[in-house]
């Protein structure tokens, strides 16, 4: 059997414009018999039973969450119920049509947290500024279940709107982000304070939206990140931690402008991106209608 065979058994996906996209291992045009088998019994058993969401469960979300369980069906079946389940506990569909988070403004001067134009690979990337955290004004301005809320309505239209625009934009399926996790001026007192929503959304990534991690950085990583690395790292699978890279403080800018382009990247984080106003409120990327097609804000 030739090295190739595996991947003629899944069609490559409708769309593909990029001469160059080879899919990875476990995705649409690169499955292996077992895994190909796998996809159409995970889905004839959804249908059969009555659990199957067609204009959700397509082959793509049904290959995260078979790569989560390392496509061992009973398994991903499971997490795909109880995913279902917790989607109608909290309510999901009506988050999504009728959930604003009005206060956006004024949390981010507390609590940055954005999409930010696309890395060389395609994804939409994901700044968290932890470090700016002010847990007093936060609670001030909102709430803990209006931030998780936010967090999931972000999730459900990074699925919805931004990878298929970058997907677009790049010519072949994009299916992960890229995250810069600031830490300057973290302190353990904070963290401990929010803790509780970080373990929180954590766990609805990992288990709700799985295998939407591409990269993921640790930057300024304050000295007793160790502990609270500690703290945190239990908490996610072998395959998260291994997506996972803590940078040093010298390796910051040349790592981040490996992955991302100098235009894309905020300044603050050593690229040459100012949008207007701010980078952290442009919403800038190709699925935003301002923004010129390599994502940059205030476009014509």
């Amino acid at each position: 059997m030739s090295s190739a065979e595996p991947a003629s058994v899944s069609p490559m996906p409708k769309g593909v414009a990029d001469p160059n996209y080879k899919p990875l291992p476990g995705r649409l045009g690169n499955l292996t018999p077992g895994q190909q088998h796998a996809l159409d019994t995970l889905k004839k058993q959804l249908q059969d039973e009555g659990h199957f969401v067609p204009e959700r469960m397509d082959h793509a979300m049904l290959l995260r969450f078979l790569r989560a369980r390392k496509f061992d069906v009973a398994k991903t079946k499971a997490m795909i119920l109880a995913a279902e389940q917790w989607r109608e506990e909290y309510k999901v569909d009506d988050i999504v049509k009728n959930f604003v988070f009005t206060e956006k403004k004024e949390v981010d001067k507390y609590y940055p947290q954005y999409y930010h134009k696309m890395d060389k690979d395609g994804r939409p990337v994901y700044i968290q500024r932890l470090g700016k955290l002010d847990v007093n004004a936060l609670n001030a301005i909102t709430s803990q279940d209006r931030q998780l809320r936010r967090f999931i309505l972000e999730y459900e239209k990074f699925l919805t709107e931004r990878l298929p625009a970058c997907s677009k934009a790049v010519g072949h399926p994009v299916e992960t982000s890229c995250t810069i996790m600031d830490l300057a001026g973290v302190s353990l007192t904070s963290f401990y304070r929010v803790k509780d929503y970080v373990f929180q959304a954590a766990g609805i990534g990992q288990d709700r939206y799985p295998e939407c991690m591409g990269k993921f950085y640790i930057i300024n990583a304050p000295w007793a990140f160790s502990t609270v690395w500690s703290i945190i790292k239990p908490w996610l699978d072998e395959v998260t931690v291994a997506k996972i890279d803590i940078l040093s403080s010298g390796s910051v800018k040349e790592k981040l402008l490996s992955q991302i382009p100098a235009e894309n990247l905020p300044v603050e984080f050593g690229g040459k991106c100012r949008c207007p106003g701010s980078c952290s409120l442009s919403d800038a990327g190709p699925w935003n209608p301002q923004t010129s097609e390599n994502g940059s804000a205030g476009a014509a």
